[in-house]
């Protein structure tokens, strides 16, 4: 990696960390004049109902620290650093605007959803009906983008790059409708999502500069930094929410950063989290179902199971990130030593 690379990461992360904590000073007292609180569920821990009416929606605020940052970063980057990236093939550069595109329109959806609880003052939002439409269209989109640009191959681990056609479609499809969901569930106690991702956003940052991805790295850069920015105002306790807004806009973010470098299945192991929060809403429910009202955890996600352990959210996310920091690292280290990385 180049001085002038370096140099474009570290403006760009502090950038969006400079913009979200920043915007968070005025952002979220409009919020609490505007009485956008959350409404916490009846059926949550009892001591959540403290958090009742803390100003929700706050993803507004790293979704704009990171995009400005980001596309300043392109620009200046290019222009001013002499950091090729516009110069790109077309498909790196598909993959780069269209994932930019794919996160708006996941924090969109969120911003929907957030927008009918806090104006009906329900806590439902968006039917489940509703919101899958809208995330199979924005996927749907995001899918074609990709197939008309040339990008149906992905790198698979022992069978090295797959050429999957108009398979592509409908697993690109699957996967962000799936993982944005996933990262959702994960939204649930004060910093877990944001911390959660701080660390994925550095994972997929190693990977990119590995693979010399300019925009993506920049990109992932940038989202990390957006987050720390995001985190002072998010960790316990939080004076503001994410919503649906900033986890469905993590997620697409995510996603683009996966497909982006041509590494969807960098999506699990990264985001192991994820997916065991995931993991653990779908066996709570099979197993209420087959046991005729018997729980297999405390509560679901997993992360309300721990809380009922008798765990501080502190502790939750504390251990959640050491859980992603050590599956990251040992991934990555796995994909060098085992030297089947590749470009594509």
């Amino acid at each position: 990696m180049t001085t002038e690379m370096i140099a474009l990461l570290g403006l760009g992360a502090v950038t969006s960390f400079v913009l979200t904590a920043v915007l968070g000073k005025w952002l979220i007292p409009v919020l609490h004049r505007l009485k956008f609180g959350q409404t916490i569920r009846e059926i949550g821990p009892a001591w959540h109902k403290n958090k009742q009416g803390t100003p929700t929606m706050g993803g507004i605020l790293f979704i704009f620290g990171t995009l400005a940052a980001v596309l300043a970063g392109l620009v200046i980057g290019e222009y001013a650093l002499g950091v090729p990236i516009f110069s790109a093939t077309s498909l790196t550069l598909t993959r780069l605007f269209a994932g930019l595109i794919l996160a708006l329109c996941c924090g969109f959806i969120g911003f929907i959803d957030d927008y009918i609880k806090v104006v009906k003052k329900r806590n439902l939002g968006l039917t489940s009906l509703q919101k899958l439409l809208a995330q199979l269209l924005t996927s749907l989109g995001y899918a074609l983008s990709l197939y008309l640009a040339g990008g149906t191959s992905m790198c698979i681990p022992f069978l090295g790059e797959v050429d999957l056609g108009l398979w592509f479609i409908p697993l690109c499809m699957f996967l962000v409708v799936g993982f944005t969901n996933a990262t959702n569930l994960t939204d649930g106690i004060d910093g877990l999502c944001s911390s959660v991702t701080t660390v994925v956003s550095l994972a997929f940052l190693a990977v990119a500069s590995i693979f010399g991805y300019n925009g993506q790295s920049l990109w992932a850069a940038v989202l990390c930094g957006g987050l720390l920015g995001f985190l002072l105002w998010n960790k316990h306790p939080a004076k503001v929410f994410m919503g649906d807004t900033g986890s469905l806009f993590l997620g697409g973010a995510l996603c683009a950063l996966a497909f982006g470098i041509g590494q969807p299945w960098l999506l699990l192991p990264f985001g192991l989290v994820y997916v065991l929060e995931t993991a653990s809403v779908m066996l709570q429910v099979a197993y209420f179902k087959l046991t005729h009202g018997k729980r297999l955890f405390k509560m679901s996600p997993i992360h309300h199971h721990f809380e009922m352990c008798g765990w501080s959210e502190n502790k939750i996310c504390t251990v959640f990130c050491v859980v992603t920091v050590i599956v990251s690292a040992l991934t990555i280290w796995w994909g060098v030593s085992a030297n089947w990385w590749q470009v594509i």
